[in-house]
């Protein structure tokens, strides 16, 4: 992780909302989301949230030796959007501790702000957090 990764980096992401990210189509499987409306689901929303936080702290990291997952999410789902529409994501960092890093981000569908939140995202060496995953999962299946 560079030394310059540091509070005050701001960021920009544009992203167009595919068909497959709205309510009854994400969630096809489960029946009365079928009868929902057609817009931007509020979990796929979040994920391009989280993206565009990742896209805005690549110059920053190694990667792919250095990656970062998500660790936390607080966002408000402020105005539907249909699919096609594009979003202008903004985002800043506002803290640095240690391998945490914390965002603040907003998004607009272009003709409303459809969210605002903060987001945190921990920095990680993927071959330690895939050696650990693997151990869980033997264990999962050891148990099963």
């Amino acid at each position: 992780m560079s030394p310059e990764l540091k509070p005050g980096i701001e960021f920009e992401w544009t992203y167009v909302v595919p068909e497959r990210s709205t309510v009854p189509r994400l969630y096809h499987d489960t029946p009365f989301c079928l009868d929902m409306p057609d817009v931007l689901a509020t979990g796929y929303m979040v994920g391009m949230m989280e993206l565009a936080c990742v896209n805005g702290i690549m110059p920053y990291v190694d990667w792919p030796r250095e990656q970062s997952v998500g660790v936390h999410v607080n966002f408000s789902h402020l105005a539907a959007t249909p699919p096609g529409m594009t979003l202008r994501i903004r985002g800043k960092v506002v803290a640095v501790e240690g391998r945490r890093v914390r965002f603040r981000v907003e998004a607009w569908d272009g003709m409303d702000k459809i969210t605002e939140g903060e987001h945190e995202r921990m920095i990680i060496a993927p071959e330690k957090f895939n050696a650990r995953l693997a151990e869980k999962k033997a264990k999962a299946c050891a148990e099963a």
